[in-house]
């Protein structure tokens, strides 16, 4: 049975519960000509469903129902009197568009609501003007069936949002750790620039999955009591983002160790045992989707063994290599730590598990809320520009109804305000695949009549149709817009319409709405206009400067790994992601920006080779917690360290002059320190020789840092 229950089949389950009601209640009571809102009433419950522990989903249902009332029924009232009509809707998406400013829970609930409102307008016939509040009491029948039904489909299946959310994170990391092992493959030491842009986008989806988990751990454990499950989900994340840690950090120059070990076993070795390290990702990925427990496989262990059995034999065969070899057991004691956290994670429940704190940024009460969405107030704001353009699309759209008097019209203002994204990139993606999927759903559509189908037979397509276009809505739009379309016929054939004269015109709605929507976001305050690599790479070098400051602040003071050193951490990956993503969209975007390209993925390289050698530091902080540091290490170490923190946090505003006296400064400073290091007893030459050589490192790098920031000033 785990073998296909995984977490999307589990997500659709109350969608197919819920439509099987509503559609067994339309049969028996015989209200073919309300079928329409209650179905779309319970996608629009769908639409919004948020996962919580079950006062948090009750109270989302609440807040909800709430919404969704004022919204249906303030449309359905303006109905029929176009200039009030179009108003309100113009009126409405510029402010719940805007509420997304406080949080994705928020952003949900409010578009949700909007589409409510949308729905209104499609179920709205005259010939219901008598019972005008008919429509509005079924659509919130239909989100509030599948409410009560989602609640109990939770009860039996609690945990498996959390686990999915921490299966992703762990997909993403075992794919990260595969892109890691290409730094050692000794035939392509050429295509090393590739591997670190290929690292890069690895590491932003690493991120994306990481904030998910987090964010779904956080409403979970915000309770007093936390299941077993649960805390089970939190080792395992805490094992994840160690993991990633570890595997981010940079020791040497991958081209030239490669250079290095090209004619031994040791480089397959650890290549190999980083691919089996990633693979242990992918099964911990398939046991939490299976909700199976997951078992150390005992390859790995042998292969950590046969390379640190390859790393003694080459020491011995090369004693004077002393700083690659220190810098190698430097790796393999990462990746030895990664096997442990691997091991580990088929261990109970620990203490630490009962009282760790997870951070996710929250917004709460009225004044703040309005403050945040008053400070989105500037078409600097990526989702102030969203609200005024969707604004438009839908102004746009709903006049060009009234004013032609269309017929079913108003597909084209659904379909425009789901094509329209923030994203110029996603919206063209969007755009392909929903127009690719009406043509399919029409044509298929068209063939239905030929059937004969009974009501029965209608309703139990209903059904299907609706939990596919749930099942496929997520990772295959094209397939959802598909079965939406499906559903709809089906709907309009059920109500009474003649469904052959519906499919023209659903097909000719769906490329108006979404050349509306294209033209939207390619000419009205277009995002790729607005993008602002010296800021968003500006933002990214101060969180690395945090995050430096932070393991630099441990080293010194002996802190542990707490939650302001993971906040550090998490916003130094994040902005990294955010360039990365930068550099994404200009990529895609119209040529404007195809002269900067080259210096922005330079830019992008040297920023996460940056980041790369911080995290070194940062998986090195236990090891130097547990020895006594030397007069020497706090002499010399700290303020060549803060020098290059004051560097990197005012890297922007230097003159050059200034940045070449502080950056030689530095680079003096460690000369003198190596020389005396060297002067030392072996213990401390080793204890120290790692924290030193990533100074080194992050020093060599900033004079092209600089000059990359510079230029895009």
């Amino acid at each position: 049975m785990n073998q296909w229950l995984n977490a999307k089949v589990i997500a659709s389950i109350p969608i197919f519960i819920a439509v099987n009601i509503a559609a067994f209640g339309v049969w028996f009571f015989d209200i073919s000509t309300q079928s329409m809102p209650l179905i779309l009433g319970i996608i629009a419950g769908g639409l919004v469903d948020l996962d919580n522990r079950l006062t948090g989903r009750l109270k989302n249902i609440f807040y909800t129902l709430i919404a969704f009332a004022i919204s249906t029924f303030i449309v359905q009232l303006n109905i029929g009197q176009p200039i009030q009509y179009v108003l309100l809707m113009t009126v409405i998406t510029f402010l719940f568009t805007m509420v997304g400013a406080v949080g994705e829970r928020y952003r949900t609930i409010a578009f949700g609501t909007l589409v409510v409102a949308i729905y209104t307008t499609l179920t709205y016939t005259p010939d219901n003007s008598a019972s005008w509040f008919i429509n509005p009491v079924m659509i919130l029948l239909g989100t509030l069936l599948y409410s009560i039904v989602t609640i109990i489909v939770y009860l039996f299946f609690p945990n498996r949002p959390v686990q999915e959310s921490v299966a992703k994170a762990f997909c993403a990391l075992g794919n990260y750790l595969d892109a890691k092992s290409e730094f050692f493959d000794p035939d392509e030491i050429d295509e090393i620039e590739k591997k670190h842009l290929n690292f890069a986008m690895k590491n932003t989806n690493v991120v994306e999955a990481f904030n998910q988990a987090r964010t779904a751990l956080f409403y979970r454990i915000r309770g007093q009591h936390r299941h077993v499950r649960t805390q089970r989900m939190i080792r395992y994340y805490f094992a994840a983002q160690d993991i990633h840690e570890r595997a981010n950090s940079t020791h040497f120059d991958y081209r030239q160790i490669a250079e290095q070990l090209k004619n031994t076993d040791l480089i397959f070795r650890i290549r190999r045992l980083l691919e089996l390290q990633a693979q242990a990702c992918h099964d911990i990925t398939a046991c939490l989707r299976q909700n199976t427990p997951y078992h150390y496989n005992i390859r790995v262990e042998k292969a950590l063994m046969g390379t640190i059995q390859s790393l003694e034999l080459y020491s011995k065969e090369h004693a004077e290599q002393n700083n690659i070899l220190l810098a190698l057991q430097m790796l393999i004691d990462n990746l030895k730590s990664i096997n442990w956290q691997l091991h580990q994670l088929e261990q109970e429940t620990t203490e630490n598990e009962q009282t760790a704190q997870i951070h996710t940024e929250q917004i709460t009460g009225l004044k703040n809320i309005l403050s945040v969405i008053g400070s989105n107030f500037t078409f600097e704001s990526p989702l102030f520009r969203h609200a005024v353009r969707l604004s438009i699309v839908v102004f746009l759209c709903c006049s060009i109804v009234e004013f032609f008097q269309f017929n079913l019209g108003y597909w084209i203002l659904l379909t425009a305000v789901f094509v329209c994204q923030p994203n110029y990139s996603a919206t063209k993606v969007r755009l392909r695949q929903r127009i690719v999927g009406t043509i399919l759903g029409v044509v298929i559509g068209s063939l239905l009549p030929y059937l004969n189908p009974t009501l029965e037979m209608k309703l139990g397509l209903m059904v299907v149709t609706s939990t596919l276009f749930f099942f496929f809505r997520s990772n295959n739009y094209s397939f959802s817009t598909f079965f939406i379309t499906l559903q709809v016929l089906i709907s309009f054939d059920v109500m009474g319409f003649d469904t052959q004269s519906a499919l023209f015109p659903r097909l000719i709605d769906t490329v108006l709405g979404s050349a509306i929507a294209w033209f939207a976001v390619s000419y009205l305050w277009p995002d790729w206009k607005y993008l602002q690599l010296d800021k968003v790479s500006r933002q990214a070098i101060q969180s690395d400067a945090q995050y430096f400051l932070h393991i630099i602040s441990q080293l010194q003071f002996g802190k542990g790994d707490n939650l302001k050193y993971r906040i550090a951490r998490r916003y130094a990956h994040e902005y990294a992601a955010a360039l990365s993503a930068t550099m994404s969209n200009m990529n895609h975007e119209p040529k404007k920006y195809h002269a900067h390209l080259q210096a922005g993925f330079e830019l992008l390289k040297i920023n996460y080779s940056l980041l790369s050698y911080i995290s070194t530091l940062g998986a090195y902080r236990s090891k130097m917690k547990r020895q006594q540091q030397s007069t020497f290490f706090l002499a010399e170490f700290y303020p060549a360290a803060k020098k290059i923190i004051y560097i990197l946090e005012h890297i922007e505003q230097l003159p050059p002059a200034i940045f070449d006296k502080l950056q030689q400064a530095i680079e003096t400073a460690l000369k003198e320190a190596q020389n005396h290091l060297a002067q030392k007893d072996k213990a401390t030459q080793q204890s120290s020789h790692i924290p030193m050589q990533q100074l080194n490192m992050i020093n060599q790098i900033l004079p092209p840092l600089y000059r990359a920031i510079q230029q895009f000033d």
